[in-house]
């Protein structure tokens, strides 16, 4: 980037954060008229009771709760770089939210460690400087301490030494180039399941299964979705079919009051996962439910156990309700790297997988193994949580996970 579009670029995003900071300023000014109101009205009703001797009624017109966004942080490189993201996504300045500067930023917060031991690396060795065949020896090796694959990096080193043998490739340029060939790595299984954004289809139950080894933020990843699904406007159930992990159960309670959204449990030790499956699913069709999360066991005496139980708790969902949208999806650390891999590869061909969430991008350096997933299993990634909160999950977005990946410093 020159100098030129560097100041133009914080120019827009200075312009940005003032609108931001009005719309924040006006906010709190509403919040501030609403509770006024709300204290007259009390006022009001109080003064009431002491000449009407009748029950008080609910006051059914008062003012319109407000959905309120994150606190607005500092004008920063982290606030320029988000806004310009959302830019090149075709935002303009009118049209960005507190909430996706905040998400954003946090992707790229949590990405930083893969991006420490890979694209600073990178951009300290390239400089200005045109690409060399010595320079994508050390870009190979990166790649693969950054868990990306050795798929994955076959790929772009290649479509790179063919570039190269082409033109010559500078550095800006060849980060440039980087951004392109890992996009479309990771794209790749995502278009061939002609889905572009998971969502539930309306009219129709849809039920999303969490599968996953325990360990991975299976369990909060599903409290974190409910969240999501709810905020959504989508009417969401939770099935806590993790019965074999005791504590699973009141995880899914506490994210379930968070989220206002009911738990269907069995609190029998040991209790068969798929009745429960089967309650929630006769639960789900009384409330005209439009998605059922199901928390599946982590673990079992062995692998032929756990994918007996997945096997029976997808014949109940076939049985009871043969039309439903059925989502099986893996959960995975990526603070595991490769041995994530190996897990994604063992679902995979037993567990029937239709798309990962990846969890906990926030301080690791292994980043990268959503680019192997995506190569090497062919498994879209529907999800990523980059931090604790409960809207710390979002729907994978691989420009903005790739603009993170390979910020500059």
């Amino acid at each position: 980037m020159t100098n030129t579009e560097s100041d133009n670029s914080r120019e827009w995003a200075a312009q940005a954060y003032a609108l931001l900071k009005k719309r924040q300023e006006e906010q709190k000014q509403e919040l501030q008229k609403q509770e006024e109101q709300k204290q007259e009205l009390q006022k009001q009703e109080e003064q009431k009771q002491v000449f009407i001797d009748s029950p008080r009624e609910e006051n059914a017109s008062g003012p319109p709760q407000i959905i309120y966004e994150p606190e607005l942080g500092e004008f920063d490189d982290n606030f320029t770089w988000s806004a310009m993201v959302l830019a090149a996504k075709g935002k303009k300045i009118n049209q960005i939210s507190i909430d996706e500067i905040d998400w954003l930023t946090k992707l790229r917060r949590g990405l930083e460690e893969t991006r420490k031991g890979f694209v600073t690396e990178l951009l300290d060795k390239l400089g200005d400087d045109p690409l060399t065949p010595e320079s994508l020896d050390d870009l190979e090796t990166l790649l693969i301490r950054a868990d990306v694959g050795i798929d994955s990096t076959d790929k772009v080193i290649s479509s790179l030494r063919k570039k190269l043998n082409e033109e010559v490739v500078g550095g800006e340029a060849g980060i440039k180039f980087l951004k392109k060939e890992l996009k479309l790595i990771i794209d790749k299984p995502i278009k061939d399941s002609g889905i572009d954004i998971l969502i539930p289809e309306k009219g129709k139950l849809n039920v999303w299964l969490l599968v996953g080894v325990n360990g991975v933020g299976k369990t909060t990843t599903l409290g974190k979705l409910a969240y999501l699904s709810s905020r959504s406007n989508y009417k969401t159930l939770i099935a806590a079919a993790d019965t074999f992990r005791a504590a699973a159960v009141e995880q899914l309670k506490v994210w379930g009051e968070r989220s206002n959204v009911d738990v269907i449990s069995n609190q029998s030790k040991n209790a068969d996962p798929a009745a429960v499956v089967f309650d929630a699913i006769n639960s789900a069709k009384k409330r005209d439910i439009d998605l059922l999360l199901v928390d599946t066991a982590g673990r079992l005496q062995t692998k032929i156990n756990l994918m007996d139980e997945l096997a029976k708790i997808k014949k109940i969902i076939d049985k009871k309700v043969p039309d439903a949208i059925v989502e099986s999806l893996l959960v995975l650390d990526a603070s595991q790297g490769q041995n994530g891999l190996k897990q994604a590869k063992s679902f995979a061909k037993s567990a029937n997988l239709s798309g990962a969430i990846i969890t906990k991008l926030d301080g690791t350096s292994r980043g990268g193994v959503s680019l192997a997933v995506s190569s090497e299993v062919n498994l879209p990634i529907r999800f990523i949580g980059a931090g604790e909160g409960i809207k710390d999950l979002r729907p994978f977005n691989s420009f903005e996970f790739v603009e993170a990946l390979l910020a500059d410093k």
